[in-house]
């Protein structure tokens, strides 16, 4: 590429950036499901061949990005019969949503038996789970006027396009006698049909043919992949910083690192890498081809790093969270030979912290409720929950309280909830305390699950007295099983109580406490009840720093004083794991049993620690064993993957 050339493309890319495009189009949505963090495997979708058999969408599943085994037995994981209207599906292309919990799959509509000029349809499928698929074909002669000279509708693949804010689709097409050019249409929002008439996406400037189009954005810069049909059939490069504006600046040279005829390019970003991974189908030798590169410019083939147990034809590849590949493998089997033993933690997918957890005598499950983290400077404005029936598998419920929404006095900063459940005229019900605006307030629900509503009004907006500093957040919430009484600690920089009303949505002024222990206390107060001894713990050092830690203290009485015993640091880093940041802990008591356990938040694994003060706000929740001694203090933690 010419120096001038990239050089300008980057400048227009900081503009762009700079006007927020790419910010707007995201982030006004609810973050779900995995980050790069979590992914511990690959899904890779292709068909077999040419035979009308083989014309089908089979999965396989990869560990580590280059060894690749076939589930369901090499056999079709969805059946072309019942999504296409030839009777066969090539080229399947997956793309995973930008809100996290939603993939987008497009395929062309064509068995090759009937002829490489027979098709005029693709198949837009959706799914949620990578399972179960909603389909819709779109006949492009049937669906668009002007088509009747259509010969071909061939490899479709989709995209984001930031700008818009929509799933692009593009294809390619070829007319008459007229050369395949590469298309492109809008999805609606249920991803079922077009929005607005087939557009030209890219067409080289000789105005020879392209096909088999792959794009990838890195950094901004959109890299497309096409192959070059009937003239000199290999994949060249062309790169834009805006997918509509039709200026693409067309790299020199093929990309394909073989002298064989290759088609049906795909590139796809290792996880925790910086590392892309361009594959292709060679398909006149029967095999496919992996390459690597940084740049996306010059690439250096891999085959001998990769094994694969069947013979693809022209697919994509995605990565997948171990939530994600435990789904597939508990649907279509584990491959013979594959170790799926994964890391405990973290236990949700995503930034999440300050987790409060709950078991909910109403639902029988286990909750955790989160900060949403992952937004600069705790910017998060909405809540979530997750249920679990065993502890290791967490669904996410969705958002239960949006501050925005519904919290018009404190609409900004939700913070580090806590959650208790009260038995109302035999009726259970959950009383939710947040953090909003530096402020403390509750919500109502008769769910754990919600929705919550908002007393309308903030319950905590003062300090108490002699206090000077700090901040009035980091709620706990804390029911006595000795009086039979509730509490409410708070505090960042200093440590209060005050005594709840019946109602749990005041506060009895007169009973207000400061209790701060010492000078490590921090924030992040959690009080606990064992063997007559009330515990405190609370958070040492701040959420920024590697070192921030979990103490704690012991006490007679929820009110205090609390006393500290020697060496009570109970959960820290360990960087011989390269684990940063444990703090902000909530702790939960399996019902009937003197089983404990301490959830808490970290850096997130294993970019965190480089992340510098952003590391603070990038967390994730993780669950370990809390275990006592025989004279009741709490052993020290040992922080686990």
């Amino acid at each position: 590429m010419k120096k001038n050339g990239f050089q300008w493309l980057r400048m227009m890319m900081a503009v762009v950036l700079g006007t927020g495009f790419i910010g707007s189009a995201l982030g006004q949505g609810y973050v779900y499901g995995p980050a790069d963090k979590d992914y511990v495997g690959y899904l890779f979708a292709y068909f077999k061949g040419n035979a009308v058999e083989d014309e089908a969408v089979c999965y396989a599943i990869s560990t580590d990005g280059y060894n690749y085994r076939a589930l369901n037995g090499n056999k079709p994981v969805l059946d072309s019969k019942q999504i296409s209207t030839t009777g066969g599906v090539r080229d399947p292309h997956i793309l995973r949503g930008e809100d996290g919990r939603s993939f987008y799959m497009v395929i062309t509509d064509m068995t090759s038996s009937k002829g490489w000029d027979s098709n005029r349809a693709m198949i837009l499928l959706k799914s949620d789970d990578l399972v179960n698929w909603k389909h819709s074909v779109i006949n492009i002669q049937q669906r668009y006027k002007g088509q009747d000279d259509l010969k071909r509708v061939w490899a479709p693949q989709t995209i984001f396009d930031p700008a818009a804010g929509k799933y692009m689709v593009y294809w390619s097409m070829q007319h008459g006698n007229g050369p395949d050019i590469i298309y492109y249409a809008y999805a609606n929002a249920d991803f079922t049909d077009f929005e607005g008439e087939p557009k030209v996406l890219f067409i080289p400037k000789n105005g020879t043919s392209c096909i088999d189009g792959d794009i990838i954005n890195k950094n901004g810069l959109f890299h497309l992949f096409y192959k070059t049909e009937g003239n000199g059939n290999g994949i060249k490069l062309a790169l834009t910083d805006s997918l509509t504006s039709g200026k693409w600046i067309e790299q020199p040279g093929y990309k394909q690192q073989t002298r064989d005829a290759v088609e049906g390019s795909s590139v796809f970003k290792l996880s925790h890498s910086d590392k892309y991974i361009l594959t292709y189908d060679v398909y006149g030798k029967g095999k496919y081809q992996f390459c690597e590169s940084y740049d996306l410019d010059r690439f250096k083939v891999i085959d001998q790093e990769v094994t694969m147990d069947f013979h693809p034809r022209h697919g994509s590849i995605i990565p997948l969270s171990r939530k994600e590949l435990i789904a597939l493998t508990t649907k279509w089997g584990t491959p013979e030979g594959m170790d799926l033993t994964f890391k405990k933690n973290p236990v949700l997918d995503g930034f999440y912290a300050d987790p409060d957890v709950l078991y909910s005598n109403k639902t029988k499950k286990y909750y955790i409720y989160p900060t949403s983290d992952g937004f600069d400077g705790w910017g998060g404005y909405y809540f979530k929950t997750f249920s679990s029936e065993n502890l290791k598998d967490w669904k996410d419920e969705g958002v239960i309280l949006d501050l925005k929404k519904d919290v018009p006095w404190g609409p900004r900063h939700a913070w580090a909830p806590t959650i208790t459940e009260k038995k109302i005229k035999n009726d259970y019900k959950y009383y939710y305390y947040f953090t909003a605006a530096q402020k403390i307030g509750v919500a109502v629900s008769d769910l754990p699950t919600g929705p919550f509503k908002d007393s309308g009004k903030p319950l905590i907006d003062f300090k108490p007295e002699g206090v000077k500093g700090g901040q009035e957040i980091d709620p706990a919430v804390f029911n006595d099983p000795k009086s039979g009484k509730s509490y409410l600690y708070w505090g960042n920089g200093y440590l209060a109580v005050a005594e709840l009303n019946k109602d749990m949505v005041s506060i009895k002024k007169n009973t207000i406490k400061v209790l701060t222990p010492d000078k490590t206390f921090r924030e992040g107060v959690y009080v606990i009840y064992r063997n007559g001894t009330y515990y405190f713990l609370w958070s040492e050092d701040d959420t920024r720093s590697e070192n921030y830690s979990v103490r704690y203290g012991t006490s007679k009485s929820p009110f205090g004083p609390i006393d500290i015993p020697a060496n009570n640091r109970i959960l820290t880093k360990d960087p011989t794991k390269g684990i940063y940041g444990t703090g902000h802990n909530s702790v939960l008591q399996i019902p009937g049993k003197d089983e404990w356990y301490i959830v808490y938040h970290r850096f997130n694994y294993p970019k965190g620690i480089e992340m510098g003060d952003a590391a603070g706000f990038n967390r994730e929740v993780c669950i370990d064993p809390l275990l006592f001694d025989n004279e009741g203090k709490i052993l020290p933690v040992i922080p686990s993957h």
